[in-house]
């Protein structure tokens, strides 16, 4: 696994439908992220907050809220995250709502495009995401960047990476999904995402879901996990704009991210929707640094790394 780490925060909430994830980035540094990483013997630099437009809380035009600031937002995420994957770093981006996958993974895809590498997509949230503007009950582009990236969206947000679709669904694999809209259903099905919804993980175990998941991950393949805190099921994790009951347990969200380490593949990673607004005592965010601490390697026991 890549021991260079840069932090990149992007305080924002402009694709949001609530308030307050604009503050995750500084929530995940008072929980003491970059300390915790370095006593992994991690070379961690923060690279501070990129800058981008304020959410001027309007209704949405045509189907979306905020478009072209959702797309001068996610630019900047791009060229962020792909600076850093070029200098051999692994980013860890610090949302800020989770519509930013879309600039994140954009650069992934393009520098795996560049360096010949197979992506896999390791989408960790409540919610598909999976929404277009026809079909959106909310117009909110946090629930349509895994459509922007399969192609499914406005030239300003599928173009960002430079190739349209960004990626191809088969490449994406959604771990403990519970909250689908109707129409968004429908979608998902057509496209052939590979969704290990909250069904799968009480009927087979986490343990199933995360081995199917990671199936055919090799030292060719760049993996990278954005991992939405809502995920997490909101007894632990209550500091989201977006709850759904029933999500993972913070054993299962453990071995998730255990298993996820084990492959020592892990190349870039988002932190999204973290809402400091809603949390009890800075709560999640402690809980979200404890589970990234088990993505780069903290485990009971000694284990022997991957190949």
């Amino acid at each position: 696994m890549q021991t260079n780490i840069s932090l990149i925060g992007a305080p924002t909430d402009i694709g949001a439908g609530s308030r307050g994830a604009s503050m995750g980035p500084e929530a995940l540094r008072v929980a003491k992220l970059m300390p915790v990483l370095q006593s992994h013997g991690l070379n961690v630099i923060d690279r501070g907050n990129l800058s981008g437009p304020g959410n001027p809380w309007l209704a949405p035009v045509d189907g979306y809220r905020h478009l072209a600031e959702v797309a001068t937002w996610n630019q900047s995420v791009h060229d962020a995250v792909y600076a850093e994957l070029k200098q051999d770093r692994l980013p860890i981006l610090l949302g800020g709502d989770h519509c930013l996958g879309l600039g994140s993974i954009s650069a992934v895809a393009r520098f795996c495009r560049e360096v010949g590498k197979k992506l896999r997509v390791l989408w960790l949230d409540a919610h598909a995401d999976f929404n277009t503007n026809a079909l959106t009950p909310s117009g909110n582009i946090h629930g349509m960047p895994v459509a922007c990236l399969c192609g499914y969206g406005p030239d300003v947000l599928t173009r960002i990476g430079g190739q349209v679709p960004a990626i191809n669904p088969t490449w994406v694999r959604q771990i403990g999904i519970r909250s689908v809209d109707e129409g968004e259903k429908r979608l998902v099905h057509e496209a052939g995402l590979d969704v290990f919804d909250m069904r799968f993980i009480d009927e087979m175990g986490m343990r199933a879901a995360m081995e199917l998941a990671l199936a055919q991950v090799d030292a060719d393949t760049h993996l990278h996990v954005s991992f939405d805190v809502d995920f997490l099921d909101p007894d632990i994790a209550p500091g989201v704009g977006t709850t759904v009951r029933g999500g993972p347990t913070y054993r299962e969200a453990q071995l998730c991210m255990e298993m996820i380490a084990d492959t020592g593949r892990l190349a870039s990673l988002d932190v999204m929707e973290l809402n400091p607004a809603f949390d009890v005592r800075n709560q999640t965010a402690e809980v979200a640094v404890d589970l990234i601490e088990s993505l780069f390697g903290k485990s009971t026991l000694m284990r022997k790394p991957a190949a």
